[in-house]
């Protein structure tokens, strides 16, 4: 942070008043940028705080502040390091199309549309280790409430449901372009730790959590399933007249003439299709292949939003 002067008297007088000014200083912002803001504030303004034993919160504020800035100078430069981070860190986008065919074709030059991709079919597995981590979790901690062993392994369990957050913020940020918190969640550590730990149990954003990883599963199937279908009918679409046309695929000759394959199922009925036909296998193979990239965009930005929801708070802070 550069050097600022400021009028002292102006400054809040304590640390939550502080952060209570610089997060109406940002609104409008994005909820995760507001998250980090308030953590790194609170981390820098207690370090300095405990570095300075015998003084005040007000008098440490006033002490920072030509360092640190006042809410609303810290407001401005975090705004001005996200859109210059962002542009560093986003991957270079394709030209703009206007036409309805470049529009159509262009998914292919998008690199969001390839990690999109990825992510459906990543998503499968994580969804079975976000699932069974807050089932086992939940059961085990649960379980043992009764012997009073279960507090405090609640108690780590909820810990360690907010550092897997943290862990699928990264990967959806990454993958999906969406912005997510790269700092713990604000938790006001000015208040007592009983007080914190009630905090995790009545936040919203805690339940909203472990919806997210118990949906996880659900939703890495029916992701799998969709990238996997798609995939192999629109590539086998496009492979099967090439290899016919190059002899690496058996033709032969039926009663309706020239087939460019023909098989049979387990009730013995045949499927052929016509070795006419195969120009237009193979168009609508690539017409397939293209609506799957948007497909997987598509989803890409829905999930991201999805994951925006339940695991970004986005309430006031108190």
């Amino acid at each position: 942070m550069s050097s600022i002067r400021m009028n002292t008297h102006n400054l809040p007088q304590s640390i939550p008043e502080y952060l209570e000014h610089l997060r109406r200083a940002l609104t409008g912002a994005d909820p995760a940028l507001v998250q980090d803001a308030l953590y790194d504030a609170e981390e820098y303004l207690r370090s300095e705080l405990a570095e300075q034993p015998g003084r005040s919160e007000a008098e440490v504020i006033a002490s920072v502040a030509a360092s640190y800035g006042a809410p609303d100078e810290v407001a401005d430069i975090y705004r001005d390091t996200e859109v210059k981070v962002q542009t560093a860190l986003r991957p270079p986008m394709p030209k703009p199309r206007t036409s309805p065919l470049g529009r159509f074709f262009g998914v292919a030059a998008d690199p969001r549309t390839y990690a999109s991709l990825f992510y459906m079919v990543l998503s499968l597995a994580t969804g079975i280790f976000y699932f069974t981590w807050v089932v086992t979790g939940l059961s085990v901690s649960l379980g043992l409430v009764a012997v009073l062993v279960g507090i405090p392994l609640l108690i780590l369990f909820f810990g360690s449901v907010r550092l897997l957050s943290l862990v699928e913020g990264r990967l959806v940020e990454v993958m999906l372009g969406e912005r997510m918190p790269r700092r713990p969640l604000y938790s006001a550590r000015g208040r007592s730790w009983t007080q914190r730990i009630g905090d995790m149990f009545t936040d919203v954003r805690t339940w909203s959590t472990l919806f997210y990883m118990l949906l996880m599963l659900p939703l890495g199937i029916v992701y799998f399933t969709i990238n996997v279908t798609l995939l192999t009918l629109s590539l086998s679409m496009v492979a099967a007249p090439v290899l016919a046309w190059t002899g690496m695929a058996d033709t032969g000759v039926t009663s309706h003439g020239w087939t460019l394959l023909a098989w049979e199922d387990g009730a013995g009925l045949s499927t052929s299709v016509p070795l006419l036909a195969t120009p237009l296998v193979l168009l609508a193979g690539v017409l397939l292949l293209f609506v799957s990239l948007h497909v997987f965009r598509g989803i890409g930005r829905l999930h991201g939003s999805i994951a925006k929801h339940l695991l970004v708070k986005t309430a006031q802070y108190s």
